[in-house]
């Protein structure tokens, strides 16, 4: 199931981004971007948060923060699930675009978004650290 954040969610995705990132956001980080104009969304089974995603709004763009999914849950369709609720709500906030930044090794990452309808844009030289690494720069564009 995906739904929006709630109040108490940051302190999952504090542990979810442990999980998943070199460089992890802190429960204040999250709170803090909510109250920025980041809209989140979680991916919960069981009760249990196994998934989020963040976009940031500016004017009529919108910018992913993190996507990430437990290891326990990925290939099942979780973070697909999670990229298209992102999309849809662009889509009804008539955005221009979505624009996110992927770590150039993360081939699984890549494939799911090109498959969502991103599209190469350029890339950052090294733009991510813990490891250095260029980031791809992918964007979706809404008529």
């Amino acid at each position: 199931m995906i739904r929006p954040f709630k109040p108490g969610d940051e302190k999952y995705i504090a542990i979810l981004e442990q999980e998943c990132f070199s460089s992890p956001w802190s429960e204040n980080a999250v709170l803090e971007s909510y109250q920025n104009n980041t809209i989140f969304f979680v991916a919960e089974e069981n009760n249990n948060i196994i998934g989020y995603a963040g976009l940031q709004l500016v004017l009529d763009e919108g910018y992913v923060t993190n996507i990430a999914v437990t290891k326990t849950a990925r290939k099942k369709g979780v973070g697909n699930a999670l990229v298209n609720q992102l999309l849809n709500f662009a889509a009804q906030k008539e955005l221009a675009f979505v624009s996110l930044e992927v770590r150039e090794s993360n081939l699984p990452a890549i494939t799911l978004y090109k498959k969502c309808g991103f599209t190469y844009m350029g890339k950052r030289k090294n733009f991510y650290s813990s490891p250095t690494e260029d980031a791809i720069i992918l964007t979706k564009e809404f008529n």
